[in-house]
């Protein structure tokens, strides 16, 4: 046994017991054959398995006559086949949720549910988006440095109107777009700037053609020479910094900006102008703004003069609440208790055609929702970042973009379903001037008695 347990070294022969290193290295090499064989016995139990189960799929199956082993076959060479797209199929369907790597990712996806995803997101279909983003792209395009990647047009373009269309804040809205918040500021920024320089004639005064459907328009609803409807709508905001509070806040205790905006029949903007705050009254934003400058110099109404009843000429008016003073260019309703039934007439009629500018509210907040809701803005591109959405608001209009009516209903903290607030307010009372006399109200007169011969 010395003899067998021995170590050679170096040609001779050492006795003794095996060191503990000798024997570690022993159970070691026993415990590998050990698994080795566990593993081989375990793949044929597998094996012999796998033989018996196709030996059962393949016998003949009773009943239909149907062979189970053929079909199951057939059903896998199917799977093989999709799986490895020997079938091309051209589009996911709808019930398949396709995300890759967020938000972005998944709007530069190519398939059918494109369409509705866009819709969702950024409110227009991806035909529209690129036609916006090859307009924009020149002023977007940044050079590579060796600092960084710079972000594609289109990348920059699609998260300004995402903001926009959602209505997140910076913090929120980044994380999918893979945008910083400086960098999504800055988006905004362009984006905002590259509209306003892209779209140049997106909010003109009517001419020519366009002026010729404008007026068609609402002499059919009895409104001869009616260049549009005018109204105010508040921009609801959080209170802003470095500013007196009292001056945003109107007369609901909300903090908002005011813009006014005239509208024709087809919801179309053709003037805007935005900026004042919540506590400025509509009359005196009409005052302060170049509409009324133009109008007072006749500057804004150029048509051929139209004749009405009482030798009552005129060559163009808008039409408005009772928030603003009844002049020469402006038709208000007559309201009041004891109307004559021509009045109570004429104020129905003048309601249902004023409507287009509650109407073309509700759509361009429905979907631009960040104007919609109270939030943190910064007060010097507000203004821009609205009429922005006003040129979009046209572009989208003029590119036959349906609206969502579902999207003028929200829940509240109440679980009750309800009307977003527009920010419309209603006068509390009629504005009375003195100079709303004699020949600013006849044209009035004139309106309602021509309505009461047809």
């Amino acid at each position: 046994m010395e003899e067998a347990s021995g170590m050679v070294i170096v040609g001779g022969v050492r006795g003794g017991a095996l060191t503990t290193d000798e024997r570690t290295a022993i159970a070691a090499a026993v415990n590998v054959i050990l698994y080795h064989c566990e593993v081989e016995r375990t793949v044929g139990k597998m094996k012999a398995v796998v033989r018996a189960r196709r030996k059962v799929t393949a016998l003949p199956s009773s009943g239909e006559g149907l062979d189970l082993g053929g079909v199951s076959d057939a059903v896998l060479q199917v799977c093989y086949a999709m799986g490895s797209d020997a079938f091309r199929r051209a589009t996911p369907r709808w019930w398949m949720k396709r995300r890759t790597g967020g938000t972005w990712e998944d709007l530069r996806q190519c398939d059918d549910t494109t369409d509705e995803y866009f819709r969702d997101k950024l409110r227009m279909s991806p035909r529209v988006f690129r036609e916006i983003g090859e307009t924009l792209s020149p002023y977007l395009q940044r050079r590579v440095t060796f600092y960084r990647v710079p972000l594609q047009p289109d990348h920059i373009v699609a998260y300004a109107l995402y903001r926009w269309a959602s209505g997140e804040t910076y913090d929120i809205g980044t994380c999918s777009f893979g945008i910083g918040r400086a960098s999504g500021i800055t988006a905004v920024r362009d984006v905002t700037a590259t509209l306003l320089a892209a779209y140049p004639d997106k909010i003109p005064w009517p001419t020519g053609l366009q002026k010729a459907v404008v007026l068609r328009a609402f002499a059919d609803k009895g409104f001869p020479d009616c260049h549009g409807c005018i109204d105010c709508t508040h921009i609801y905001i959080d209170k802003p910094a470095n500013a007196n509070g009292e001056d945003y806040c109107d007369r609901k205790r909300r903090f908002s900006v005011q813009a006014q905006v005239v509208v024709d029949m087809n919801l179309r903007v053709y003037d805007i102008f935005v900026g004042y705050p919540g506590s400025v009254h509509d009359m005196r934003m009409l005052h302060l703004s170049c509409l009324w400058e133009r109008a007072e110099s006749g500057q804004l109404f150029t048509s051929p003069h139209v004749m009405l009843p009482f030798a009552v000429r005129t060559n163009g008016y808008l039409l408005g609440d009772n928030g603003y003073p009844q002049s020469e260019w402006i038709v208000v309703p007559y309201e009041g208790l004891a109307q004559h039934p021509t009045e109570a007439w004429f104020d129905n009629k003048q309601k249902t055609a004023r409507g287009a500018v509650e109407r073309a509210f509700g759509r361009l907040k429905g979907m631009w929702r960040l104007f919609l809701r109270t939030h943190k803005c910064n007060m010097d591109t507000l203004p821009q970042q609205f009429i922005a959405v006003c040129i979009l608001h046209n572009i989208l209009i003029g590119g036959g973009i349906p609206f969502d009516d579902n999207l003028l209903w929200e829940v509240g903290p109440d679980g009750v379903r309800r009307r977003v607030d527009l920010g419309m307010h209603a006068p509390l009372r009629s504005v009375c001037m003195e100079s709303s006399t004699g020949d600013t109200l006849i044209l009035r007169d004139a309106l309602a008695e021509r309505m009461g011969a047809q």
